[in-house]
């Protein structure tokens, strides 16, 4: 016996007032299996189809492919008189071809399945730089390959390959702790996905909890003051990419934003204010913002300090875009040029909250404009200021004696 439908949130974690995922039950002999659309909609939205959405045609269009691809897989099977292979259903479905046994069928799984997923382009970047470390690494390519043992095979190679890669300057990517912990993580969701579609039976992660991880990265880079005013009093040909670099990374130094959040920046946004000075006594005009992180969903608040606000006259108060990986290959040209070596994106965000925290603002602030979600996040920042401070005690120290 057979039967597909569409569900909505078959595991009921979402109730009506959230973003619940909509998957295909493909039910065999009484027996559920399910496979993700990669599509989510709000109770109020879901009637057996999409309703009430403007995408709703497209998006029930989509469904329906899915659906025929799913009933034309099946229906090779009945023709055959086969029993029906779920797990080649599914791949069937994603992949677009017929699956046979020389396929790495997890890997393609996995490609598929990045595709499908509700995240941002930054996190699915991270999911796709796991899928090309997977088929660099060669030794997890099928499902019976998943045991606890390959796992941690898996993370000493992590730890010898990828490291020795970074160091060498072979590799531009990051090759901390937290890399390979991201690594992990990445993994450990694609394989819970897995378990959740019947692809396995348990997710080795589910035995290894708490053997893998994070560490605090106490060596977090900044740029000194000295660096900042360098960045702010260098001005290159305007109209040229090297000022747009300049300005994109001196907006991100003062605001503190991800290069998400940078890029998506719009002024209606912010909501112009009068502030009084506690000094002076002058009213002066501000833009403060109040939002989510894009990456995270966190609230922060944003006011606009006056070299963002530099930037953005200069650029009819919109910021230019370009690509992030574009960016940074000419932040670094950049940063060469006026003698600061390894300028990267993240670099600004890093800066902004030092900076911040040097200034007198408070951690509890901080964390707010940064919209991180503990505090243990933003304490990093105080914890390398905290130690910065006590080097410069040491040094003096020594000169005394």
């Amino acid at each position: 016996m057979f039967s597909v439908a569409i569900i909505r949130d078959w595991r009921k974690q979402c109730g009506d007032d959230k973003l619940g995922p909509l998957d295909v039950r493909v039910t065999v002999d009484r027996k559920s299996y399910y496979i993700s659309t990669g599509m989510k909609v709000l109770g109020k939205h879901w009637a057996g189809a999409v309703v009430a959405r403007p995408d709703a045609d497209a998006l029930n269009n989509r469904l329906g492919i899915i659906v025929r691809r799913v009933n034309e897989k099946v229906n090779e099977y009945i023709e055959a008189r086969q029993p029906i292979d779920v797990s080649a259903v599914r791949e069937f479905v994603y992949s677009g071809t017929k699956v046979d046994g020389k396929q790495d069928r997890m890997l393609t799984w996995i490609e598929s399945q990045i595709n499908a997923l509700q995240v941002s382009d930054g996190t699915r970047r991270h999911y796709w730089l796991l899928f090309e470390r997977l088929k660099e690494y060669g030794k997890l390519k099928s499902w019976a390959d998943i045991t606890i043992e390959a796992i941690y095979d898996w993370d000493a190679w992590l730890h010898n390959t990828v490291k020795a890669q970074v160091k060498k300057g072979e590799d531009e990517r990051n090759g901390s702790d937290g890399t390979i912990y991201n690594y992990h993580k990445h993994l450990k969701a694609l394989l819970n996905r897995a378990h959740d579609f019947g692809l396995i039976s348990a997710s080795p992660y589910d035995r290894l909890k708490g053997k893998f991880k994070k560490g605090e990265n106490e060596n977090i880079e900044y740029l000194t003051e000295e660096q900042m005013q360098l960045i702010m009093n260098t001005r290159p040909v305007p109209g040229t990419q090297m000022e747009t670099v300049r300005d994109l990374f001196v907006f991100q130094m003062f605001t503190g934003m991800s290069y998400s959040d940078m890029q998506a920046f719009d002024i209606k946004q912010y909501k112009e204010e009068t502030a009084r000075d506690k000094i002076s006594v002058e009213k002066t005009k501000r833009f403060v913002y109040r939002g989510e992180r894009i990456k995270t969903g966190v609230p922060f608040v944003g006011v606009l300090l006056p070299p963002v606000v530099d930037v953005l006259e200069r650029h009819g108060w919109q910021v230019p875009k370009m690509p992030n990986q574009k960016y940074n290959c000419l932040l670094k040209t950049f940063g060469s040029v006026i003698g600061i070596d390894g300028l990267h994106s993240h670099l600004a965000r890093h800066t902004f909250a030092t900076y911040m925290l040097s200034k007198g603002a408070k951690v509890q602030n901080v964390m707010r404009m940064l919209g991180h979600k503990k505090i243990d996040l933003t304490m990093r920042y105080a914890k390398v200021i905290a130690k910065d401070v006590q080097d410069d005690f040491d040094m003096v120290g020594k000169s005394l004696k």
